[in-house]
């Protein structure tokens, strides 16, 4: 069965597109923990980060470090957190996530909400400064 990433790869499934690649794409997460909170996709699906050719896995970070730089332009905090899971979608995915402490990188807790005009603002905003 495909992932909801294969399926927002596709255009079956709309998403707040960042940045795209040939082999890749960044997106604002739905759920974010903080604004501007991303997630940088092989377009290829394959469930496991580490089980990406070498290839691949380079140009997932090479376009996550370019959409960190332009999360960084665009919202205010001290750093870009990086978190890679595996858990919550069987396709490989880096989270980005604006952070001023190490707690706001907590999965569990409760997420903020956007309206749709925010998310598409916001990620027009992010796009912009890459």
């Amino acid at each position: 069965m495909e992932s909801i990433f294969t399926k927002i790869v596709k255009g079956e499934i709309p998403c707040y597109k960042i940045a795209e690649t040939e082999e890749c794409l960044a997106f604002l997460d739905v759920q974010p923990l903080s604004k501007g909170h991303t997630l940088v996709i092989p377009k290829k699906e394959v469930d496991f980060y580490f089980d990406l050719d070498d290839t691949l896995f380079q140009k997932v970070n090479e376009l996550a470090k370019k959409v960190a730089q332009a999360i960084k332009k665009t919202i205010p905090c001290e750093r870009i957190g990086v978190s890679v899971i595996g858990l919550e979608v069987p396709h490989a995915h880096v989270h980005l996530v604006p952070i001023n402490t190490i707690s706001d990188l907590d999965f569990t807790k409760k997420r903020i909400h956007l309206n749709t005009e925010e998310f598409q603002a916001l990620a027009k905003e992010i796009s912009s400064n890459l």
